[in-house]
């Protein structure tokens, strides 16, 4: 892998600059380099590097692993048949469905090595990057459209700017160059607040199953917690237990190192999950949800990943909306590269927030009511009634909903009805019950 010295020392114009080299920024940065585009990675960091996750991926984000060239069969790979919920003395078991293209299994796998490997994979494929590089702003002409990037290079900071006709801000939760470009939040979306911290568990850390809490209480406040707790199993003699929340819809703030504290204490003990068996500080982060930054794409930027509020509104997963979106935005760029610069390659790149409207649109607008209405006043626990977890139907529909784990066209009778379900919600622009106006 180039160093900053060699990739800030070099060249500094490219066809593509991607700003961010988490699993957005990879994914776009691998698919662009595949189809032959010129593509500088800028990052901040050096790798490996952490982040606040709770490094587990559904099987549509192992499919997606699958066609960016992952080996997913390496050693550091935790396999999981599915997920266990717990709600008020009960639990249910979900295996991931045999049915449809996305294998029949999850992964687990740290953070500290996951951006790792992806953005190994992204040079192997072509892309050239420059760690420890900051974006500080973007470049642009005079009419406002983008032409690169300033930035800090290197451990004593020299300033250097590169230049790109095109650029793609997969810069996380910050989404500073978003924010420059004049790309404002939607306060009407949710942003979430996650929490994690890894602990040494051998009772649990081969578990099968991603396990799920939605009956946690808020200490401070007794009401239920606007999100849940996880306990996810990575195969090493470690854990990783955290939780997620949305804001309240109403008084009192979420206290979320509290909140996992007095939950931590109704577990079993010979789980492990103590402070003698802690294996790193407690760490939170933002999770922006639900698309709430528009347009995803702007005068020659493209956002992808948190920089976009890609973050499930459902169930709080990033990933896999992260590497979807670098590929989508990856192909659009490749195709609008065919075409001069001017209206027809603008033509071009304006389908891109419309690819990620088909994508996930409707599934979204879905998920951002539900999560106004129930997640944010109630958490999950009305979903996990005893009446729905007596149900295997009931079950498998709400997990197909919250993961977005539905196959198209429908691979079985659960597929059909969450798909029914989405297109139920009206298309932007319309009123549901009327046509295209």
């Amino acid at each position: 892998m180039p160093s900053t010295e060699d990739a800030g020392n070099g060249d500094d114009r490219a066809q593509v600059i991607v700003v961010g080299a988490g699993p957005a920024g990879s994914a776009a940065a691998l698919f662009l380099a595949r189809a032959g585009v010129d593509v500088l990675l800028l990052e901040k960091s050096a790798f490996p590097r952490d982040k606040v996750c709770g490094d587990g991926l559904t099987p549509r984000g192992v499919q997606q692993l699958v066609r960016m060239g992952i080996d997913i069969d390496a050693p550091g790979w935790t396999r999981t048949r599915g997920m266990r919920w717990v709600c008020q003395g009960r639990q249910v078991h979900i295996d991931w469905p045999r049915s449809g293209s996305a294998p029949d299994f999850g992964l687990t796998r740290s953070r500290h090595d996951f951006d790792d490997l992806l953005v190994r994979r992204a040079v192997a494929a072509g892309a050239r990057l420059c760690s420890q590089t900051k974006a500080t702003g973007p470049l642009t002409d005079r009419a406002g459209r983008i032409t690169g990037v300033s930035a800090l290079v290197g451990a004593d900071r020299r300033p250097k700017d590169f230049h790109a006709p095109l650029v793609v801000a997969a810069d996380g939760a910050s989404a500073r160059t978003a924010l420059a470009m004049g790309l404002e939040r939607d306060p009407r979306m949710p942003i979430a607040t996650a929490g994690r911290r890894y602990y040494r568990s051998e009772a649990r850390t081969h578990d099968p199953y991603l396990e799920l809490w939605a009956d946690l209480l808020c200490p401070r406040t007794g009401r239920d917690l606007p999100g849940y707790g996880w306990i996810f199993p990575l195969g090493d003699g470690r854990v990783n237990v955290g939780l997620g929340a949305l804001p309240h819809r109403g008084p009192g703030a979420v206290d979320l190192r509290a909140t996992m504290d007095r939950w931590l204490e109704r577990l079993p003990g010979h789980w492990g999950l103590q402070e003698a068996n802690a294996d790193s500080p407690f760490r939170s982060a933002a999770l922006p949800m639900g698309f709430n930054r528009r347009p995803q794409y702007h005068r020659g930027l493209l956002l992808v990943g948190d920089s976009a509020g890609m973050v499930s509104p459902w169930s709080g997963e990033g990933i896999v909306q992260a590497m979807e979106a670098g590929e989508a935005a990856a192909e659009t760029i490749a195709l609008a590269l065919h075409r001069a610069p001017g209206p027809g390659r603008e033509q071009v790149l304006r389908r891109y927030p419309r690819e990620i409207e088909r994508r996930w649109g409707r599934y979204y607008r879905l998920g951002n009511t539900t999560a106004g209405l129930v997640f944010a006043r109630f958490g999950y626990r009305p979903l996990l009634n005893r009446h729905v977890m007596a149900s295997p139907a009931l079950v498998r529909t709400l997990a197909r909903l919250l993961t977005h784990g539905t196959d198209a066209p429908a691979g079985d009778l659960t597929d059909t009805v969450v798909s029914g379900l989405v297109r139920m919600v009206p298309l932007p622009g319309r009123r549901a019950g009327t046509g295209p106006r």
